[in-house]
């Protein structure tokens, strides 16, 4: 098998710096790729988490101007993961999170932010370190998607370029104004470059200029070809299908691993399940729900968008108080949903729990205390949150969208006869229909037997890496020079 070595570019990695699911997978691709005799090596920016993290790092690169302000490029190693460190303090220095400022607000100049990381990851790609010469070059998400247009234009040898969309509704749209400080050559401002509805699209060059497409479950790839789920760049898309493959993700089942979680209160296995129950125990307990063993507990870990359907939810609650059962919701975003689910925690107390924050602790006692977690999502490209669902034993109950189509077997009447079925699934995403999905959920709670069969299905079911990780490895060798 040949060898491969490969650069991620990524504007956030677990565990140093995370918002979504992109830092999962980032963080997790470099160690399971490995095994496929793949070297990942990762890029990212030099926010305050990150450059704490690095104990012992090399200076390997300097720039005495890089859109704005000096720079150095940093190599180290920090969480088991090889990485360069962009350390440009003009661009990465700063209050908030990696993409705006504590207000909510976008920061203004993130299109010369991550045109910087992408560029110096065009530069990696064609040798700017001694003794680094990557075959391919892997984007994650718009902030690297300049990434393959610095290559393309560049005018010299390049590697093997990958692009990676993890959700198509963030693409990196900017004025025309912002092209020419961005350092490529007027050609570039074009419909085959990066021009994109008159402006300057990230994303759209990513999608247009790389060797190969990739998105993060195979119903997703699909989906994004159309119209209503394309966003603007489905005509691209079906342009490029035969570029374009949908590799379903894993979670990092070292990370989410019952039998040895230290977030959880009482670690259990298939075999001693009903261990489990102390974990739902102190997760009543923790977010002020009255104790009740019996009753069907939802759990809810997620984004407050419309994306993530919660204000449908919004309108199922009454569904808890007529099947007695108890909800626990963990997220933060939209205000106007925070503020719902405030009051109606004030309306229900020992029904209804709710904290507005990333609390990754809580987030993992959840998986491990909850009956079920609700996955209300109008569109997802993968989502992670089944997986770690099944991994915990928690059914998922979700939108038959994108990758939660593609990872759930929905417990139909034949799926439960021949005992295969690893959660519940609705469409169309409906407020309508998810109130039938959780009424479905409540019956099946109540037939033990066939619940325990459901929750054992999910513990089995191999939600690693090791098969996207293979995928991931022949699209490597396919677009890798010779």
């Amino acid at each position: 098998m040949k060898s491969v070595t490969a650069l991620s570019v990524a504007p956030e990695i677990y565990p140093l710096i995370k918002t979504g699911g992109l830092a999962d997978v980032a963080g997790a691709l470099p160690g399971a790729l490995a095994a496929e005799h793949v070297a990942l090596r990762t890029l990212c920016p030099g926010y305050r988490p990150v450059l704490a993290a690095l104990k012992k790092a090399e200076a390997v690169a300097h720039f005495d101007d890089l859109f704005g302000g000096p720079a150095r490029l940093l190599a180290a190693r920090a969480a088991g993961l090889d990485l360069f460190a962009l350390d440009a303090p003009h661009l990465y220095d700063r209050d908030g999170g990696p993409y705006g400022g504590h207000d909510g607000r976008d920061f203004p100049d993130n299109a010369l932010r991550f045109a910087a990381l992408a560029k110096v990851g065009a530069l990696l790609g064609q040798g700017l370190v001694e003794g680094f010469a990557p075959q391919v070059v892997h984007a994650h998400d718009w902030q690297a998607g300049l990434t393959a247009a610095y290559l393309h234009y560049s005018g010299k040898p390049r590697p093997g370029a990958v692009m990676t969309a993890h959700n198509l509704a963030f693409q990196g749209q900017f004025p025309a104004e912002i092209f020419g400080a961005l350092g490529l050559p007027p050609q570039a401002f074009s419909i085959e470059g990066v021009e994109y509805y008159g402006g300057v699209g990230f994303l759209k060059a990513g999608l247009q200029l790389s060797d190969r497409i990739t998105t993060v479950s195979p119903t997703y790839a699909q989906e994004i070809q159309q119209g209503h789920s394309g966003m603007g760049l489905d005509g691209l898309l079906r342009a490029r299908a035969e570029q374009l493959a949908g590799v379903l993700n894993g979670i990092d089942v070292e990370v989410w691993n019952p039998e040895t979680d230290p977030m959880i209160v009482a670690p259990f296995t298939r075999k001693k399940i009903a261990a489990r129950a102390e974990n739902k125990k102190a997760l009543q307990a923790r977010m002020g729900l009255a104790h009740a063993p019996d009753r069907l507990l939802v759990g809810v870990v997620s984004r407050l968008s419309w994306q993530k359907g919660l204000d449908l939810l919004l309108a199922c609650l009454p569904f808890f108080e007529e099947h007695n059962a108890q909800l626990v919701l963990l997220g933060t975003g939209d205000p106007a949903l925070e503020a719902a689910f405030q009051e109606a925690a004030q309306l229900h107390p020992g029904r209804i729990g709710v904290h507005f924050s990333y609390d990754e602790r809580l987030a993992h006692l959840i998986q491990a205390g909850a009956d079920a977690i609700l996955i209300p999502s109008r569109f997802e490209p993968c989502g992670l949150t089944q997986l770690c669902a099944m991994r915990y034993g928690a059914v998922p109950v979700a939108a038959r969208v994108g990758g939660l189509a593609d990872t759930i077997i929905d417990a139909n009447e034949m799926a439960l006869q021949a005992k295969c079925a690893t959660g519940l699934q609705f469409a169309p995403v409906t407020a309508e229909a998810l109130a039938g999905a959780l009424r479905r959920c409540a019956a099946l709670h109540a037939r033990k037997t066939a619940w325990k069969n459901i929750q054992f299905n999910g513990l089995k079911t191999d939600v690693s890496w090791t098969n996207p990780a293979r995928h991931y490895a022949e699209i490597y060798r396919e677009v890798a020079p010779a």
